[in-house]
């Protein structure tokens, strides 16, 4: 520990001397400042002081500066020095803010903080627009820290985290910065291009911390923080805001600074609380300190995050620019607590910049060759906000270990350790690791996969798989095999698949498969094994419907260009019915039986939906996620979809060479699908999907167009944008021309969070309207309405909704009972 802290030690050394102005930030008390603005005055050239109120101000030339120290509810200090030689110290002590009301002519007719609001709302988007095109150096660290870990949890050991919890069950479990250079354009075009990456205890990782991640703007209408939360200066905000003036006071540019608090207007309202400063005449921005709950945000695992903001007025540019930006958020679950920050420094900024055709384009964030390369000495001199004792303590410790971790005789202990075979294993499964070579190989709980049908009764899988990855893990081979035994049909099946992904760039992928597997007719499985299991052994109802297949399969997909995205399969398979075996229930009616495995006739247990016969499939598919922007990372690309455009599918499949030759078959299909923030009024998602059949007259009811109903009362899934819920299964089923189509608005509060009490319990409004045509049948149509994030505490996984449907008039109703752990 003595030579870890000397480490240490060494390290905020050496970032001293390569600092050029370094020096320390506190009240007039002494205590630490932390996020203080330091800046060259008249320029956008600065840093903020850390936790310690320590900070260092990258100059590179000698000469004469003017430096200001800026920190909300503290007197802005400047101090003239002149700099002669390198490293320069400069400490500053602040003194409180005189915040008065003596200036403030109070109308009796109306709240004086309302006419500031309003000025504010009313020069929003001027304020907005300001800043309409840049370019700046954007500097982001963020540190996440857990506390309280038990030994287990649910069970499941947990350890010590890969060495980040002490011996009190806390540490830092992440640890990283960036240094990047941003692009933007009005309204939403950033563009950014990461220089340095490091990340604590990984020489070879990239940080995540953007630019994109910290963009929480108060001057657009609201702010996207799980949901939308309102901005306290909205167009609609005295909807949702009171206001107090607590005070005056000036700036050292003479600016006159109003001192607002921000108070909702009820608790649960997607809103923020706290405290915005706002320039006189000007009405922007002054600087801000906005808290929300994670209940308000509906993040069950946040307690409280708070954004802090600092901007800064620039005589050259005449607008008001963020120069920092820092949230901080706190966070527990299962007994587990924590919190975490990340620090953001805008700085060099250029209002002015030439654009051309070729600055933006669907590529967001990109690295700089070897960016997560840059040594100690790099990062000593480049970081404007230097490290706590703590981070620095942090870097050293992990980057020491990290060696020693990745050794082959570290890792073989440690496999060791975890490859030991118990005899719980036999039941609960094993997996046997070599972290060094990066594979593994094991099977499943077989208890897990245990459930009941009445084709096969009780049954089971184990299931045996080994992984193995290469490239640092950008590509992957997995091979597989499934047991699945029959305790009524006394049947054993055996399937498994090989695959290989090449890369995650383009994620070109192959897998080839097959065996034996007994399959629902519905492919999309529109009913669990677990709640067919409950409903067959308690109620006698066996929803579940299936079929054996015998296949051999090649599937191969990849993208072919940025948002477009082909996928095609073709397979042989063998098809065969089943029929009930069984009738077991725990509680037997004598008025009830269960129905037959026959889809199309619940009473005919001996008839087969189809005879017997092989047939080949060939199956294309093209995706295009329209408006798909993306990151460009070193070892690959992530897609960022936008809600702005709807994503499209558009597939075609031919069944072909039946041994039947009715059963051949053509079918186009295409489906469009979106989900969007309406403002503050909630979330809109709608489904829409088609397709038609050709050739299809007398085809096996197998490859029949299938839609997803439910006869159980029981929802799954956070929507039901892909499910009729008062539907039953087969009812509609088509080899026809069909079309669907379902949508669903969550209001996120937006309604039942104005009623009294009733807002306090957080509970979200649920709309859905769904629709279905068939060619030959009269149409279907459903409507619900519901309550969804319902549940106590953090727990917040239960929904419930009332459905009534529609088919040549009034058909039934029902309620949804939604669990969406189901999912």
């Amino acid at each position: 520990m003595k030579k870890l802290l000397l480490l240490a030690f060494i390290v905020l050394i050496n970032t001293t001397l390569f600092s050029q102005v370094t020096g320390s930030v506190t009240s007039t008390q002494g205590e630490p400042l932390t996020f203080v603005n330091i800046y060259i005055e008249n320029t956008y050239t600065g840093t903020t002081s850390n936790d310690n109120g320590i900070y260092e101000l990258n100059i590179s030339e000698k000469g004469t500066y003017t430096i200001v120290f800026k920190f909300i509810g503290y007197k802005t200090l400047k101090k003239t020095v002149s700099i002669n030689s390198f490293p320069f110290t400069l400490d500053a002590t602040l003194e409180n803010e005189d915040i008065s009301l003596t200036e403030v002519v109070i109308n009796s007719d109306e709240n004086p903080a309302n006419k500031i609001i309003r000025n504010a709302i009313a020069h929003r988007k001027k304020n907005l627009e300001n800043t309409k095109t840049y370019t700046s150096d954007f500097y982001s660290r963020g540190f996440i820290k857990i506390e309280n870990v038990p030994e287990k949890i649910l069970g499941q050991e947990i350890g010590d985290l890969d060495g980040n919890l002490d011996s009190t069950r806390s540490g830092m479990i992440y640890l990283s910065e960036t240094i990047s250079k941003l692009t933007f354009q009005y309204p939403d075009k950033l563009k950014e291009h990461i220089i340095a990456s490091k990340v604590s205890g990984n020489d070879n990782g990239f940080s995540f911390n953007s630019a994109s991640s910290v963009d929480f703007n108060i001057y657009n209408p609201t702010v996207e923080i799980g949901n939308q939360i309102v901005s306290p200066i909205a167009s609609n905000a005295f909807n949702y805001y009171r206001y107090k003036l607590e005070g005056v006071f000036y700036d050292d540019q003479g600016h006159l600074i109003n001192q607002i608090t921000v108070i909702p207007r009820r608790e649960n309202d997607r809103v923020f609380s706290g405290t915005i400063y706002i320039v006189e005449d000007q009405w922007a921005l002054y600087g801000l300190e906005l808290s929300v709950t994670g209940e308000q945000a509906q993040i069950p695992a946040a307690k409280t995050i708070t954004i802090k903001q600092t901007f800064s007025y620039s005589d050259i540019d005449k607008l008001w620019a963020l120069i920092s930006n820092n949230i901080d958020f706190s966070y527990g679950m299962f007994g587990i607590t924590g919190n975490g920050r990340f620090t953001a420094v805008y700085s060099n900024y250029n209002f002015h910049p030439e654009f051309t055709k070729k600055t933006f384009t669907r590529e967001i964030l990109s690295f700089e060759k070897e960016a997560n390369k840059k040594d100690s000495l790099f990062w000593n001199n480049k970081r404007p906000v230097p490290l706590t004792a703590e981070e620095a303590t942090d870097y050293v410790k992990k980057d020491s270990i990290q060696t020693i971790r990745k050794s082959e005789t570290y890792l073989d202990s440690i496999d060791a350790e975890r490859n030991k075979f118990k005899l719980t294993n036999v039941l609960f499964g094993y997996n046997y690791q070599n972290s060094y070579k990066n594979w593994n190989i094991g099977y499943s709980n077989p208890l897990e996969n245990l459930s009941f049908n009445t084709v096969q009764g009780f049954n089971s899988d184990i299931n045996l798989y080994f992984n193995k990855s290469y490239d640092d893990y950008t590509k992957r081979f997995s091979a597989n095999a499934k047991i699945n035994y029959g305790f009524s049909d006394e049947r054993l099946r055996a399937s498994g698949a090989i695959s290989y992904k090449f890369n995650n760039t383009n994620r070109r992928f192959a897998k080839l498969s097959g065996g034996v597997s007994v399959e629902q007719f519905n492919g999309s499985n529109p009913i669990s094994k677990l709640i067919n299991t409950a409903y067959s052994l308690l109620a006698e109802e066996n929803y579940m419907k299936l079929y054996e297949k015998q296949f051999i399969r090649a599937d191969y997909s990849q993208e072919l260009f940025n948002g477009l995205y082909l996928g095609s399969a073709i397979a042989y398979e063998a098809r065969k019915p089943l029929f009930n075996t069984t009738d077991q229930a725990w509680f037997p009616q004598a008025d009830k039986v269960y129905s037959s495995n026959n889809p199309l006739d619940e009473t005919a247990y001996t008839n087969a939906p189809f005879v017997s016969h092989n047939i080949m499939k060939l199956g294309i598919n093209a995706f295009i996620n329209f408006g798909q922007k993306y990151m460009s990372y070193p070892d690959g690309k992530f897609n960022v979809s936008s809600d702005k455009y709807p994503s499209l599918l558009i597939g075609y499949e031919k069944g072909f060479g039946a041994t039947i030759s009715n059963y051949n078959f053509d079918e186009i299909k295409a489906r469009i699908y979106q989900g969007f923030d309406v403002g503050n009024k909630g979330y809109f998602q709608y489904n829409l999907k088609g397709g038609t059949f050709i050739n299809a007259d007398n085809i096996a009811f197998i490859d029949y167009k299938h839609f997803n109903g439910n006869q159980t009362q029981i929802g799954s899934g956070s929507s039901y944008i892909n499910v009729f819920n008062n539907l039953p299964y087969y009812s509609m089923s088509t080899n026809k021309s069909y079309a669907e189509l379902h949508i669903e608005h969550d209001f996120k509060g937006f309604i039942l969070g104005k009623i009294p009490l009733l807002n306090k319990l957080n509970f979200n409004l649920v709309t859905g309207a769904h629709a279905l045509s068939v060619d030959g049948k009269n149409p279907y149509q459903e409507f619900s309405i519901g309550l969804d994030n319902l549940g106590w505490g953090n727990f917040r996984f239960l929904r419930l909704d009332y459905v009534r449907s529609y088919q040549s008039g009034f058909q039934s109703d029902a309620i949804i009972f939604g669990i969406k752990l189901l999912n």
